[in-house]
This record gives C-alpha cells, sequence and structure tokens, in this order.
C-alpha cells in the first residue's frame, strides 16, 4: 500500500535526550499529527488510513525509537517503499554530544533506555549503533548539543516550514467579574476607561457596536492607551517570534466584559490583521446578562 502523493510525512529519530520530543511537539504546532512508536509493518497502512479519513491527514509525523530494533532493522526498506511510490517522506535526525547528554541524564536523574543498569555512556553508544541507518538516510540533521528548547523548536519549525513561524496571537476578552481567563500570557485591565455602560443608550450593546468603540476608544484616555498598547505588543511579539513560541494568549478585561474590554479587543485583533499576524479574538463574557 503505497503513500498518496498529497500527504507529508516527517520521521524523527535521534538519540535519547537529544530533544525529540521537544522536536515532536514543535511539528505538532505546526499542524502535524504526530505518532510514536508505530510498528514498521504498520506505517505504509496508516499514512492511507490518514489519506481516506475525512478531511484527509495530510501532515504527519512519526518518531522512531532506539528501543523498537526491529522497527529500525526494517525502517531503510519502509522509507524506501514510501519514497517509491511517490510520498513526500523526509527524515529528521537529531543529534547531541555524547557528554551533553550524560549531563542531562544527571540533571534529570533518569536512566538510559538502552543501559538501565548500566552507564548512560553505554547506552548512548549502542544507541548510536542502532541508529546508524537513520543518520545515513537522514534529509537533516540537527545538532542539539548548544541549543536550548525554544531554539531547537525554531529550527525544526524553520526546516519544516522553510522560515520561522511567527506566534499565533489569541486576544480574548473578559469580566472581572466573573474571573480571570487562565492561562493568559499577558493581561491589561480596561476599568479605568470611560464606561459605556453608564449611557442609557448602550448599556446593552456591546464593544463591537461602533457608537460603544467610539465611545471607548476616542476618548482621551482610549486613543493614548490603545496607541501605548499597540507599541508594546509591537515590542514583545518579535521576542516571542525568536523564541520560537507558538502562541501567545492575551487577556483584556473590564468589570463585566461587555463594553471597553470587547472594543480594545476588536481593535487590537484589526490592528493585528492588518499587520499580517495570525490572530484569534474571543469574547468570553460579551453574552453574559
Amino acid at each position: 500500500m503505497s503513500e498518496p502523493q498529497s500527504s507529508r510525512v516527517v520521521f524523527v529519530a535521534g538519540l535519547s535526550g537529544s530533544g525529540k520530543s521537544t522536536a515532536m511537539a514543535a511539528l505538532e504546532d505546526l499542524g502535524f499529527y504526530c505518532v510514536d512508536n508505530l510498528p514498521a509493518q504498520l506505517v505504509a497502512q496508516f499514512i492511507s488510513l490518514c489519506a481516506l479519513s475525512s478531511p484527509p491527514v495530510e501532515r504527519i509525523a512519526l518518531a522512531l525509537d532506539a528501543r523498537e530494533e526491529r522497527f529500525l532493522s526494517s525502517f531503510p526498506s519502509v522509507a524506501a517503499e514510501l519514497r517509491g511510490g511517490g510520498g513526500a517522506i523526509e527524515i529528521l535526525f537529531l543529534d547531541c554530544s555524547n557528554e551533553v547528554i550524560e549531563k542531562r541524564y544527571r540533571e534529570t536523574r533518569r536512566v538510559h533506555p538502552l543501559s538501565p543498569e548500566g552507564s548512560v555512556a553505554k547506552g548512548v553508544e549502542r544507541e548510536r549503533a542502532l541508529l546508524a541507518d537513520a543518520v545515513s538516510l537522514a534529509d537533516q540533521i540537527i545538532d542539539t548539543t548548544s541549543l536550548n528548547v525554544h531554539e531547537l523548536k525554531a529550527r525544526v519549525t524553520a526546516h519544516v516550514l522553510g522560515e520561522s513561524r511567527p506566534t499565533v496571537v489569541s486576544l480574548i476578552s473578559f469580566g472581572f467579574r466573573y474571573g480571570t481567563p487562565q492561562a493568559v500570557e499577558l493581561l491589561f485591565d480596561m476599568r479605568f476607561l470611560p464606561n459605556p455602560y453608564f449611557e442609557k443608550e448602550m448599556r446593552m450593546l456591546s464593544g463591537q457596536e461602533k457608537i460603544v468603540a467610539d465611545y471607548v476608544l476616542e476618548s482621551d484616555r482610549g486613543r493614548d492607551f490603545l496607541g501605548r498598547l499597540k507599541d508594546f505588543i509591537a515590542y514583545m511579539l518579535p521576542l516571542y517570534d525568536d523564541e520560537g513560541k507558538a502562541y501567545v494568549t492575551i487577556g483584556i478585561g473590564c468589570t463585566g466584559g461587555q463594553h471597553r474590554s470587547v472594543a480594545m479587543t476588536e481593535a487590537l485583533g484589526a490592528w493585528l490583521g492588518e499587520l499580517g499576524r495570525e490572530v484569534n479574538v474571543a469574547h468570553r463574557d460579551v453574552e453574559r446578562p
């Protein structure tokens, strides 16, 4: 069963402790369907089934583990079969110096999977021998010796996309009355801005309405703060990009989450979209009574 030509398959191989989990997480952030330790005889069938799903799964990442010796021994023939079928497959190998791997194992107090009762050094040497074929077939080898987690994610992203992927921004408006949202990197309080709630004709509207947005954002405070907030976000996002951060969530709050926070969130979302940044906008509490 050959691989459909429309799919893209990335095999991730490497020494234990070299960063395979980080690489797989980066691929998952890029929309790849990630699977660890799939038996060799099921690879071609699995890829074909992905193509038949609705919608088809066209980005697949498969991690190779040196503990699966039967897979590694048959991997060259699996790769040849997939490539012979016209599939777009690539092999990414993560290397690292023995000294750094040993240091990482000492710091985490883990045992090497191929040397559970012996030294890490012996486990690394055995693993290098088992992965020799994967190294020889690799399309890209990344040496992680001097890379931190963020740098490795950026390298994997750059390899897969041909360039680094800008951080995706999620904006969420909310009301402090109902609690702050979890898992936000940045949070801003809009309760110092003019409040449309106290204007009878705007009380039942939301910050998505122009009359409300103008009331909030065209005030002296609103206009000044929006400009300063844009400057701050414009400064921060390239730093997140450089760190290889896939997503950043920004919370914008006011008392009830209906007027001021919504207007500010909409304005920021429109501005980021004009800059070409991928942005998601959500209003958590705008429908609350």
